[in-house]
């Protein structure tokens, strides 16, 4: 099946967490046509300016977050007492639901960072879920080789 393309985004600037520079991919003016996706923020530099305030522990509630790293690394901690560090081709998936409060914390290697994050509207019959978090770790994704 053939589709065409309706319309094409451009990414802008935009400063999150504590100053965090990254590129939003689209965000809360164009959710409505992308439901159930909120946001897509594309962050990486190779300025660790740009990146090492990181994102302070703050709230969330009735989303889903997914994070790609791509390159370094993101300490993530949150009020559930879950800790992790995910690292480049790695996914930290937090399901806020009912609330959580969490930190997001970049690092860079040789001050290199970088990755996307997607979040998600939960339905309205999970917003209140338990809140839960989970990372896939590399060993845990196959990788998949072609001739292409």
């Amino acid at each position: 099946m053939n589709r065409n393309i309706d319309k094409i985004l451009q990414s802008r600037p935009t400063i999150e967490g504590a100053g965090v520079h990254l590129k939003r991919a689209f965000g809360f003016s164009e959710a409505p046509q992308l439901d159930p996706f909120l946001l897509l923020d594309d962050f990486r530099s190779h300025d660790p300016e740009d990146y090492i305030a990181g994102f302070p522990w703050h709230p969330h509630r009735g989303i889903e977050t997914v994070t790609y790293m791509l390159e370094g690394t993101v300490e993530h901690g949150d009020s559930m007492g879950n800790k992790g560090v995910i690292r480049p081709g790695e996914v930290q998936w937090m399901t806020a639901g009912s609330g959580i409060i969490h930190q997001e914390m970049p690092k860079g290697i040789n001050g290199h960072m970088g990755g996307f994050q997607l979040w998600v509207n939960l339905p309205s019959t999970h917003k209140m879920m338990e809140p839960r978090y989970r990372e896939v770790k590399n060993e845990q994704i196959p990788e998949v080789l072609t001739d292409k």
